[in-house]
Parts: C-alpha cells; structure tokens; sequence
C-alpha cells in the first residue's frame, strides 16, 4: 500500500465519458482509474464538479451590510 496517495486531477465529465473504455471506477477512491493497472499506476481522475453551474443564492456567508 502506497504511504502517499497520488493525486487527484479534475476533468470535465465529457473527457469522463469519451474515456469510459479504458477507466473504471473506483468506489474507495470515489474516482476513476485506468482499468489493469490502475490499482498501482496511472492517474486518479474525478469530475470536475466545481464549475458546473453558477451559484444563484444569497451568499451566507458574509453579513449584508
């Protein structure tokens, strides 16, 4: 077992799917890895979620002045 975890890098859900072939997902990395060796080597992806829509509401987290 690794000591340090490798990283996590973000794309977009449409490089996801185009990829679905080759990746798997991995249910204790909450992210996908490349199918055979993905256990040890290769990149760790997750979907970028953090820019999938703008937030509309009010935002709590300053005081309105």
């Amino acid at each position: 077992m690794r000591s340090t975890k490798r990283p996590r890098t973000y794309v977009s859900r449409y490089l996801i799917a185009a990829l679905t072939p080759v990746l798997r997902y991995s249910e204790r990395r909450d992210a996908y890895v490349l199918r055979l060796v993905g256990r040890k080597h290769g990149p760790v992806l997750r979907v970028d979620r953090r820019r999938e829509r703008a937030f509309d509401g009010v935002d709590r987290r300053r005081p309105a002045t």
